[in-house]
């Protein structure tokens, strides 16, 4: 078994690569309120050369009314493409945490057709504390074209996840901490209820990380399994608004689980209607 998951590169190899033709390096930097981190600021301060910031509360489906819904094929193309990235691209993407936001873009790209996507362990922080290459240049970005080929089989819906509460089908692992999923902290998002869906299992987005760095494949699977996910068995991934959701996705890719799916309106919308079922305590 491979020690470390294949979806991820160290500083070591991207210093190395920095500046390589059809290398593509994305910040995808997000952060809850009550981080205090303003990620787009934090970006123009000082990024790793050459990168391009992703702006995740605005590569979205404008006609949402949730957050981070992801966008149709067409418009991500046209995000991608205006940040000269091609789908043939190899894509590195960077978070300030390490194992926060980045998954999510990572999980978008690959969604949206683009197959070399990696995920840089440790992140932005750890990058600076290493005293590695900074620069608040702005990236220069030539035309790109990004050719968006949409694999639906990646995402499930409301009535998919309707179907899975009421008959099952697959496991649900939400990545929300466990005061949120049990229903003894509140949600951030006010007028939301707390809880879970009705059989999920909580696999904390934060326990499948340490210092910013990915688990290795071995603790991810026994991390995965503690937290009750039958790996022989169809997953699908939710959270609060589809970010960290991915965490758990690319962990279950790193095991080499294949069929699982990214619940993109995630607790945001199951939790903000007043038609679908909520329990609380432990699972």
């Amino acid at each position: 078994m491979q020690e470390n998951s294949p979806f991820v590169v160290s500083a070591d190899w991207l210093e190395e690569h920095l500046g390589e033709p059809g290398l593509s390096i994305v910040d995808a930097s997000w952060y809850l309120p009550a981080q205090n981190r303003d990620a787009r600021a934090e970006y123009e301060a000082g990024h790793i050369p050459g990168a391009i910031f992703f702006d995740q509360d605005k590569v979205v489906e404008p006609d949402s009314g949730l957050p981070h819904t992801l966008p149709r094929a067409g418009l991500f193309a046209q995000f991608a493409s205006s940040m000269g990235i091609d789908e043939k691209d190899r894509i590195v993407v960077y978070d300030g945490l390490g194992m926060f936001s980045a998954p999510r873009v990572w999980w978008m790209f690959r969604t949206m057709g683009a197959t070399d996507v990696l995920v840089l362990d440790g992140g932005f922080d750890r990058w600076k504390a290493d005293g590695r290459k900074v620069t608040a240049a702005p990236t220069k970005i030539a035309p790109g074209f990004f050719d968006a080929q949409f694999d639906e089989a990646r995402v499930a819906t409301l009535d998919d996840m309707r179907a899975i509460v009421d008959g099952g089908g697959a496991q649900i692992a939400d990545a929300r901490p466990s005061g949120r999923f049990t229903g003894k902290d509140p949600e951030p998002r006010a007028g939301m209820r707390s809880g879970h869906m009705p059989g999920a299992r909580n696999v904390p987005a934060t326990s499948l990380s340490r210092d910013g760095k990915l688990l290795p494949v071995k603790e991810l699977r026994a991390t995965l399994e503690a937290a009750g996910v039958d790996l022989s068995q169809p997953v699908v991934t939710s959270c609060g608004s589809g970010v960290t959701a991915a965490v758990i996705s690319l962990a279950l890719a790193s095991v080499g689980h294949q069929d699982n799916r990214l619940y993109d309106g995630s607790w945001s919308e199951w939790g903000g209607r007043e038609d679908t079922p909520v329990v609380t305590g432990e699972a």
